[in-house]
């Protein structure tokens, strides 16, 4: 990618995509998210060798909500490994909403399809190491700090409470997924881990350097160091291409052709595998529930830069 390019064209192009936001609509079934302006878009991209460019509001903050599931997912291979994960989660698309309970009444064992979909990842956060959710959301967090190279981050508690108060469906799931025998702990206590993983508050430059290091498979390009491995970030990656943008993950890699993760704060997660990660902002929600600016703003600059995976 020539990056003095994209440093040159990047802000107009933003511009541009900005228009698009009033396509969309910002999530309000959070009520902790509906004070997001609607217009507002960032974009950060971080390389292997200090390369980065930063335009538009990418200091913005905003919850990771459902992007939160990479990071949850990765650490649960990491604590119990692949084959315990995938014996409670599946490695499909599910064709519904992110929050169907349909196919855990239909398919038998009923279990998630995958681990992008809320009831799979309410299934994860059961499988996080720790005593109580207090542990296992602090390891968390400290997981995303490292990748982010941030120590700071830390909860949004007002989101975290908005979503605690609101979450009727989620538990629905929850305790769908505990009649069926497959969440074994405590339905209450698993939701805590969930509910605060989503809350975690984050910008677009530290998304854009988590997928850096996700590009460079796991490995912190100037350290050396293998934060995560590289198996698991392969399998991850697969599902951020396959489930990673919702019910709009097949048309997103047919026009974008990048792994990916969405989040209903408007928030996403991409990579250039081998070369650079991207953050992306951008609250006004199409009805797929990705945001509308920010996944126009990452087609032109795929398109642009011809860099689609495919």
């Amino acid at each position: 990618m020539d990056w003095q390019m994209v440093q040159q064209v990047l802000p107009k192009w933003l511009e541009e995509s900005r228009k698009e936001a009033i396509q969309g609509k910002v999530a309000t079934y959070i009520p902790g998210l509906a004070a997001a302006p609607q217009h507002t878009l960032g974009i950060s991209i971080t390389g292997f060798n200090g390369e980065c460019v930063h335009t538009g509001d990418c200091d913005f903050r905003f919850t990771l909500q459902s992007i939160s599931k990479v990071f949850s997912f990765m650490l649960a291979l990491m604590d119990v490994g692949e084959q315990r994960v995938f014996e409670k989660v599946g490695m499909e698309p599910t064709g519904d909403d992110f929050n169907s309970i349909l196919k855990l009444e239909l398919v038998d064992p009923g279990k998630p399809f995958n681990p992008f979909i809320n009831a799979g990842a309410i299934m994860i956060a059961s499988l996080i190491d720790g005593a109580t959710p207090s542990e296992k959301n602090e390891r968390l967090l400290a997981f995303i700090r490292k990748l982010a190279d941030d120590d700071t981050l830390i909860w949004n508690d007002s989101v975290y409470q908005s979503e605690r108060e609101t979450a009727h469906r989620n538990r629905s799931l929850a305790y769908y997924l505990k009649d069926n025998g497959v969440l074994l702990d405590d339905v209450e206590e698993t939701l805590e881990v969930y509910f605060r993983q989503c809350a975690i508050e984050v910008n677009c430059r530290h998304l854009a350097q988590i997928g850096m290091i996700l590009a460079n498979h796991g490995k912190h390009p100037a350290t050396g160091e293998q934060l995560i491995p590289r198996r698991f970030v392969q399998i991850t990656k697969t599902f951020m291409v396959t489930c990673g943008m919702y019910n709009e993950s097949g048309e997103f890699a047919i026009q974008v052709g990048l792994p990916a993760k969405s989040g209903v704060s408007g928030g996403i997660l991409a990579l250039i595998p081998g070369q650079a990660g991207i953050g992306v902002i951008g609250p006004a929600l199409e009805e797929k529930g990705n945001s509308v600016a920010g996944v126009h703003l990452l087609k032109t600059l795929s398109s642009n830069f011809d860099l689609s995976i495919f």
